[in-house]
């Protein structure tokens, strides 16, 4: 069973809006056993979305799309289905009580283009958007299907998992297919090393099993992928294989981000943790505080940006800015010390480095980057150096800083 995505949108080809409805989307049809094949963004312009559908068609079951179904003139997606379909434009009386309903204390948005949200293609299977005036809408084109949703991601969402899916559901029934991914997360050796060594494993897989190399700040994640081929025991042997090979550089065998493992194991054990950040910024307070839960274990931070807030709200000692330079052990192992004193947590993280692109020097080029882990035991330090790029070297030392205090919860370092 093979699906593909449209999204429809002249905003997302310009670059004002990204597109984040596809790679949730896709990570549901994985879910349900649907591949996946090809996910396409056309304009706001009719023969573009028929040429798109025409194509999507040609290769998929299901098709997708989302984006164009609101009020105003350049939202052209119903018209063009009904065109499409040769279908035409009838009131709804389902959707315009929920539109009624949905727009009771605005009386200013009930309007003569929000009129146009009840008018529905009488070729269409209707589905109520439980939080939006857009009705979603099904047509079938012979033994295939079309899913047409808003773009706006919290009500595709939605719409998605309480509609879209049970529908596709209850019509493929048994056509689909076992999808099974297994992903380690390396660090600790770049992808091409990593690739001879992994050499003679991938001569030795099945053809219809695959491995993909995904490197993102320092970290190396290796999925094996099966679509339909290989059953829970075989891809388990093959990743215990790869496991294997890979151990040494092997820091978590799950696809689940560092900063949830992290958590994780914080949480389990009671314990907390805060930041102390200055060419990070923020990112690394942002990560650690980004997913459900992590008020459990993550406290706070302090981003002394600007020396002065080193040393009155961490006690970064002037002369010691002086003598060895804000971007040195010296300075990072207070800033950590300081902040797990400060606001009493277990373990404390710190970073200061040189992002660029100026004040690099030939001692201390621009990706320089010192960072500190304070913790029960005491504290540890290291330097990198990063990139010259500035959101790739602070990207890439929040990734270092995780992999370090996740080293240093395992007890690998």
């Amino acid at each position: 069973m093979r699906a593909e995505i449209i999204t429809i949108g002249d905003e997302l080809l310009i670059g004002q809006v990204v597109d984040t409805n596809s790679a949730w989307m896709a990570q549901k049809l994985n879910e349900q056993g649907i591949e996946l094949y090809q996910i396409t963004s056309v304009h706001d312009d009719r023969d573009h979305i028929i040429a798109a559908l025409n194509e999507a068609f040609s290769r998929a079951d299901i098709v997708l799309t989302t984006g164009g179904l609101g009020p105003t003139k350049d939202d052209i997606t119903k018209h063009v289905l009904c065109a499409y379909f040769g279908a035409h434009l009838i009131e709804d009386q389902n959707v315009r009580a929920h539109i009624e309903d949905l727009y009771k204390d605005r009386p200013d948005v009930l309007n003569r283009l929000t009129a146009t949200q009840w008018l529905v293609p009488d070729k269409a299977i209707i589905l109520e958007n439980r939080v939006g005036s857009a009705p979603l809408m099904i047509f079938h084109k012979e033994d295939k299907l079309l899913a047409c949703m808003p773009g706006v991601p919290y009500e595709m969402k939605i719409a998605m998992e309480e509609q879209i899916l049970p529908y596709i559901q209850s019509k493929i029934k048994n056509q689909k297919s076992e999808i099974l991914h297994r992903t380690i997360q390396v660090t600790g050796i770049a992808e091409s090393t990593l690739a001879i060594l992994l050499d003679e494993f991938e001569q030795t897989m099945p053809s219809d099993l695959h491995l993909a190399y995904l490197p993102k700040d320092g970290m190396i994640r290796l999925r094996l992928s099966s679509y339909g081929a290989l059953s829970e025991a075989e891809m388990q042997t093959y990743t215990d294989q790869l496991t294997e090979l890979v151990k040494d550089y092997l820091i978590a065998d799950t696809d689940e981000p560092i900063e949830v493992l992290i958590g994780r194991i914080l949480t389990e054990r009671h314990q907390t943790i805060a930041t102390a950040e200055s060419c990070t910024g923020g990112k690394l307070a942002s990560l650690l505080s980004k997913h459900p839960g992590s008020s459990a274990f993550y406290y706070g931070s302090v981003i002394s940006y600007d020396n002065s807030v080193k040393e009155h709200l961490l006690g970064v000692p002037a002369e010691m800015i002086q003598k060895h330079g804000v971007v040195s052990e010296e300075v990072v192992r207070v800033m950590a010390e300081s902040a797990r004193k400060q606001i009493g947590t277990d373990f404390a993280i710190a970073t200061s480095g040189i992002a660029g692109p100026t004040g690099g020097s030939a001692a201390k080029p621009v990706g320089t980057v010192w960072m500190a882990w304070a913790t029960p035991k005491g504290t540890t330090a290291e330097c990198f150096h990063l990139g010259k790029l500035r959101e790739q070297i602070t990207d890439r030392a929040c990734t270092k800083a995780l992999v370090g205090l996740l080293k240093i919860l395992n007890h690998k370092s």
